[in-house]
């Protein structure tokens, strides 16, 4: 009889351990998602967040993921994609060079316009025009400093519709690359390129789990997204040995960022934090930078 008692009670703690633990994960995620919304809050405008976890798939926070955003820069992670796919396919060679020109085509009537150096944040390039330029360099001054002049020409070549409708066999349903860059004329009739959270999530995800490309090609987007030189979002606040792979965007009132955080223990996971008709654009990216920074936390707590 007492050896029954024994084995009941070694049950019964085991039990209220296990609840207890259970108990616990919930109370930090519902933390975890007050502390995130309380964030959101203070914020003057629309913000969609969305976590995903490689390490641990069931644990996620999505909030808002299907709103649609002006995608801004972050729609040249696409393109990225589509270069690569191009390349696996043999219809382009990364290593080959095309002429720099500032002439494109609006999407609306086939009018000509040409990029500001005074609104890129890269104006090295431009002195380059009229001159040929490896796509690879196109590609990382497109992803890592976010050359708008670098991002027309290899849209052009790669083509907006194809673009798009890789994103769509990579299971983004509803991200939209119509254009180029400062097509003014488009942008006037509304016609923009567009994201959701939810979908940048999926894309970056299949970037870290190799189903954007062969691994080869996405072991190079990681490292080209790693060297990215806009850093005032999701990599703020962390610790300096936390890698980023990430693609950042403005626009007037609009804010997004979008990567893979790498902790030095092997850990990995997925953010997309994205905002438009920002009121305060300095305070609303310091708090998206906080909101990255509570989620590190929640990571790293368990």
């Amino acid at each position: 009889m007492k050896s029954l008692k024994t084995t009941f009670s070694i049950i019964l703690g085991s039990l209220l351990l296990f609840a207890s633990s259970c108990q616990d994960k919930i109370s930090k995620k519902e933390n975890l998602e007050k502390t995130i919304q309380a964030k959101i809050d203070s914020i003057e405008g629309t913000v969609a967040v969305a976590f995903y976890s490689l390490s641990k798939p069931k644990d996620s926070l999505l909030i808002n993921v299907d709103e649609k955003f002006h995608a801004a820069s972050t729609m040249k992670v696409p393109v990225m994609i589509e270069l690569f796919k191009q390349a696996s396919e043999g219809k382009l060679d990364l290593k080959d060079s095309i002429l720099l020109k500032n002439e494109f085509k609006s999407i609306v009537d086939g009018s000509l316009y040409s990029m500001d150096i005074n609104d890129d944040s890269d104006d090295i390039i431009y002195s380059h025009i009229g001159t040929k330029v490896a796509l690879s360099d196109l590609m990382h001054s497109m992803v890592t400093v976010s050359s708008n002049l670098a991002t027309n020409i290899l849209l052009e070549l790669v083509d907006a519709k194809k673009t798009t409708a890789t994103m769509r066999r990579l299971g983004a349903k509803n991200i939209e690359v119509l254009r180029g860059v400062e097509d003014q004329k488009a942008y006037d009739k509304g016609l923009s390129n567009s994201t959701t959270a939810r979908d940048l999530m999926i894309i970056m995800e299949a970037i870290a789990n190799n189903t954007a490309s062969k691994q080869e090609d996405c072991d190079a987007m990681i490292a080209i997204l790693k060297d990215q030189q806009h850093n005032d979002i999701i990599p703020l606040y962390l610790p300096k040995e936390v890698k980023v792979a990430h693609k950042t965007g403005s626009i007037t009132g609009v804010h997004h960022d979008a990567g893979i955080i790498y902790l030095p223990d092997g850990r990995a996971y997925i953010l997309v934090l994205l905002s438009k008709n920002l009121k305060d654009f300095d305070k609303g990216t310091d708090q998206l930078a906080k909101i990255s920074k509570s989620l590190y936390d929640y990571v790293l707590s368990n």
